[in-house]
């Protein structure tokens, strides 16, 4: 095997708000030799298209948070259907979780990133979760360093 074989590279994705495109994140995993750092702003997203009652939200902000995750899967993971007297409506599932989850498999089934640790919420000087820090990686080595690092400062406050 030549030198050129092993070429590996680090990308760190920070985005202001929700200006990344998919494929650029997509992009990374397909080449096979690339570890992603990802901060995945939630608090952006809540505040510009996943709001309570999705009929509200502006259409450019669900148009950002499309490009941002690929299509428009991500609505399936943050809202839920619920009966009130008139039928059904659409609200949003408390918390992160879910979507946070979901990206985590979104990195590994369509970006084929093969190592996607849980990631690391970074919180504000007021404790609230800003964005969480996605790793991924094609090695399982890269993926340990990382899992080891993220233990000690997951329980943080801010």
């Amino acid at each position: 095997m030549t030198y050129e074989k092993y070429w590996r590279g680090l990308c760190l994705l920070d985005p202001y708000g929700l200006d990344l495109k998919w494929e650029i994140t997509q992009k990374a995993g397909e080449m096979k030799t690339m570890d992603l750092f990802l901060n995945f702003p939630v608090m952006a997203m809540n505040r510009g298209a996943i709001w309570q009652i999705p009929e509200r939200v502006p259409e450019k902000e669900f148009e950002k948070m499309i490009s941002y995750w690929g299509d428009d899967s991500w609505k399936e993971v943050v809202y839920e259907r619920v009966p009130f007297l008139w039928g059904c409506e659409e609200r949003k599932i408390p918390g992160n979780d879910a979507i946070v989850a979901a990206f985590q498999k979104r990195l590994k089934e369509k970006a084929h990133f093969e190592y996607v640790p849980e990631p690391i919420p970074m919180r504000n000087s007021k404790g609230a979760i800003v964005y969480y820090l996605f790793f991924a990686s094609q090695k399982p080595v890269a993926t340990k360093i990382i899992e080891d690092i993220f233990a000690k400062y997951r329980d943080r406050q801010g």
